[in-house]
């Protein structure tokens, strides 16, 4: 078991090195520049193991998986690479539960606390927000509780408060989308980047990444809008697009940090009549998304590995209850989709991966 986890962190690694290539990173200190807006640092890279302290786990393992939210495609992702890992391993239960709404922190909380209950051996989490979880990781963590973070960062200690961080790099995601957003432009034009919510430490990356790049790459570039949140809904960010566009009457470019806020921009832009005329790049995939960019509405999109995501979690935290050492940092990658390549085969498995294998 532990020679797959770190075999399958090493091909990760090299991917991502390869892949982010002229795309700047964070310092160890997680300080990405001075244009962002109070960024949430993420674990650096480094090459610490994690290993449980204490009795290893036998017999069957009771996992909890809990995402951020429960209606967005990512989400049916990761939770089908969960199942995945289930039936791969043995003597493991998956339990999935999570908010149905991206911003209910406390009905997260309240299910963290409720799994911490039930004795589960181990916890899969997606914090919505990177300071309001840190209390309920640390009681699961003292309750004797195995935890693992996907997604999204928590600003808590790696090895001490839980054991691997599972996730994309989303600040190298943020850069590949103004890389892609800036190439499209043609290297100039007036640009508006729509944020996503406070506390979501997965997307606050993402922007400081796509600010610091437009900022070093792109001179010509003109951030006319970087203040407006779309919020955790489709509505929302409906919302919050319409009031860009009718506020920004030139616009050249937009960058969306998540499905949520890409598919309400998206929206927005078709309502407003812009769709082909504004160059948009958006963050994750959706059925409505790929339809989008096949018809050139859509003109990137940055892909994670979500059900790599879920697989990975699950698997690096049975083998850590089991006492072996599992990597601290585990970064599962991210790709640029475009309609010149979305019909690569590994590109259209990222755009629609076989969730329908392993979901209920």
């Amino acid at each position: 078991m532990k020679n797959v986890v770190m075999r399958s962190l090493a091909i990760l690694i090299l991917s991502a090195v390869l892949a982010a290539v002229g795309c700047g990173k964070q310092d160890s200190s997680g300080q990405a520049g001075s244009g962002g807006d109070g960024a949430t640092t993420e674990p650096a890279a480094d090459d610490r193991t994690c290993v449980r302290g204490g009795a290893k786990a036998t017999g069957l393992l009771k996992i909890a998986v809990i995402p951020k939210g429960t209606t967005h495609e990512f989400w049916k992702s990761i939770h089908a690479g969960a199942l995945k890992a289930e039936v791969e391993l043995k003597d493991v239960d998956v339990d999935w539960k999570g908010p149905v709404k991206e911003d209910d922190r406390n009905d997260q909380i309240s299910v963290v606390e409720n799994f911490i209950n039930a004795g589960v051996a181990g916890i899969a989490i997606a914090p919505l927000d990177n300071v309001a979880l840190v209390r309920p990781v640390r009681e699961a963590t003292k309750a004797g509780i195995g935890v693992v973070i996907m997604d999204s960062g928590l600003s808590a200690d790696v090895c001490t408060d839980y054991a691997s961080y599972v996730a994309t790099d989303n600040y190298v995601g943020g850069c590949k989308g103004a890389e892609r957003l800036g190439e499209v432009l043609g290297g100039k034009g007036k640009v508006i980047m729509m944020r996503y919510q406070e506390g979501s430490a997965s997307t606050m990356q993402r922007e400081q990444g796509f600010l610091d790049t437009i900022k070093k790459k792109f001179p010509n570039i003109e951030l006319i809008s970087s203040d407006q949140r779309g919020g955790a809904t489709t509505e929302s960010a409906l919302a919050t697009g319409e009031n860009l566009l009718n506020r920004f009457k030139e616009v050249d470019g937009i960058f969306c940090p998540n499905e949520s806020t890409t598919f309400g921009m998206l929206l927005a832009i078709q309502q407003s009549g812009l769709e082909g005329e504004v160059k948009f790049v958006g963050f994750d995939s959706s059925e409505k998304l790929i339809r989008a960019m096949a018809d050139r509405q859509i003109h990137g999109l940055v892909l994670q590995d979500p059900m790599n995501m879920g697989y990975l979690a699950v698997k690096t935290l049975v083998a850590y209850l089991r006492g072996e050492a599992v990597p601290s940092r585990i970064d599962t990658g991210s790709v640029v989709a475009t309609p010149e390549n979305m019909n690569e085969p590994r590109i259209k498995e990222l755009l629609s991966p076989p969730i329908d294998k392993y979901l209920p």
